[in-house]
């Protein structure tokens, strides 16, 4: 991420390539899976206990004058209790994470077929791109705990924080 204010559905290319290593270290999980071949879903759902599903639509349309706030509340730096699972079926978009201990902002960029893992206790933020729509359906393995915790000195000492950083090794 180039940290150049400015539309945050744009690619904002730092222009330095993250290796699969660093992106492993956060925790992060990705796949492509064609969505003609969604079955494959099924399995990770299993091997990772995830039994809940629906499925979230964004757009300037659905969202109506919402569009906007809702936008801006994603892009809100925050992390979550649960993982963050969303299998891209139509749309792009963007989750940016942040890469610790250095602190900065690692761009991932989404489309169809992408599907994500998001480990709860990270930090992140999640924007479209200028195609202005994406569809995804969204895992949990039980009630989805996808209340959003915005980043500030008491989500730093909350639990599920703490513990994803001992999963990733970093004190």
């Amino acid at each position: 991420f180039d940290n150049i204010p400015g539309d945050q559905r744009l690619l904002h290319d730092s222009g330095i390539p993250v290796s699969d290593e660093i992106l492993k270290s956060t925790g992060l999980l990705h796949w492509h899976i064609p969505t003609n071949q969604q079955n494959q879903i099924d399995t990770v759902a299993k091997e990772r206990s995830y039994r809940n599903r629906d499925i979230i639509t964004i757009t300037k349309d659905g969202l109506g004058d919402l569009y906007e706030a809702k936008l801006k509340s994603y892009y809100e730096e925050h992390m979550h209790e649960d993982e963050e699972i969303r299998y891209i079926l139509e749309g792009s978009g963007f989750w940016d994470i942040r890469e610790h201990p250095s602190n900065s902002w690692i761009r991932c960029q989404i489309g169809v077929g992408d599907l994500l893992i998001i480990p709860a206790g990270i930090y992140h933020r999640f924007t479209l791109d200028e195609n202005d729509m994406i569809k995804a359906l969204r895992l949990s393995k039980d009630e989805p705990k996808w209340a959003p915790f915005k980043r500030d000195s008491s989500t730093d000492v909350h639990p599920t924080r703490v513990d994803y950083l001992k999963g990733i090794a970093v004190n």
